[in-house]
Parts: structure tokens; sequence; C-alpha cells
């Protein structure tokens, strides 16, 4: 699968609905999602329950063609740098970041596995994109 179709993907599941349906093939993916809130979050899961529907009704099963592994940092940001490394040594097909903090680590860790940042404030200051209308490199996504 490409990258354009994996952002398609994770676009869609944020908050973006359309009927967007990437050709897939027999292969598993892996998605790694870094976090910044407690699993605990009520918000975070209501997040979690809507990209979990857009995948499927996109033709991704959990346990089947696609595996997710997610990073939960709690409100620990000591915790950001090692959970970025892990999830960057599992080599998802993608990586999705969940605030500037998780960004940055990324961004840090990894400069070919594809990742999608949300709920980041200044990409552009923060200096992980060249610019919001050419992220340029691994990294793209929207800001709040």
């Amino acid at each position: 699968m490409r990258r354009r179709k994996f952002i398609t993907l994770v676009v869609a599941a944020v908050g973006c609905p359309s009927t967007v349906h990437g050709q897939q093939d027999d292969r598993s993916r892996r998605i790694g999602v870094l976090m910044g809130w407690a699993e605990s979050d009520p918000g975070a899961q209501a997040r979690l329950n809507v990209f979990h529907q857009v995948l499927q009704e996109l033709g991704w099963t959990l346990g089947g063609n696609l595996r997710i592994e997610y990073r939960w940092v709690a409100g620990d940001a000591a915790r950001i740098p090692e959970f970025a490394k892990e999830l960057v040594a599992l080599q998802p097909d993608l990586i999705v970041a969940n605030t500037t903090p998780a960004t940055r680590a990324l961004h840090s860790e990894t400069k070919t596995i594809p990742f999608v940042f949300v709920i980041v404030s200044d990409p552009v200051g923060e200096g992980v994109v060249a610019s919001l209308s050419r992220p340029g490199s691994n990294v793209t996504g929207f800001i709040d």
C-alpha cells in the first residue's frame, strides 16, 4: 500500500468523511499509534472508536489484514522518546502521532517510515515539516 493511501485512510478516520477505497493485497499491515493521553481517557477512546469504524468500512479488519500497535503516554512526557523508539523498531507501515511532543519524538526517530500527525499546533515552527502546503519527507498531517 502506498503512503498516500494510508494518509487518506487516517484523514478519513479522523473526521473527514469520504468514500475513499484503496486497493488492498493479502499482506497484513501494521500501524503504530503514539497517543499523548491515557488509555482510559474517554475522548481518546471516542476517537479510536471512530478510527476503528472507518478502518472497518474501508475493508481493514483488526487482527486480520491490519494490526495496530498503541503506545499511551498518559501525561508522562518522559516516556514519549521511549515509546517513539519502540514503535519505530516495530517497522510499521505507518505511524500516527497524536500531540506535538509525540510528533517531535517520532520526527527524531525516523526519516523513512511515513507518519501522520494530528493535534499539533505549529508543525512548521517545530521543524517537523517544511511548509503546510508541502510538508516534505516522511511526515504529513493536519493542525488544530
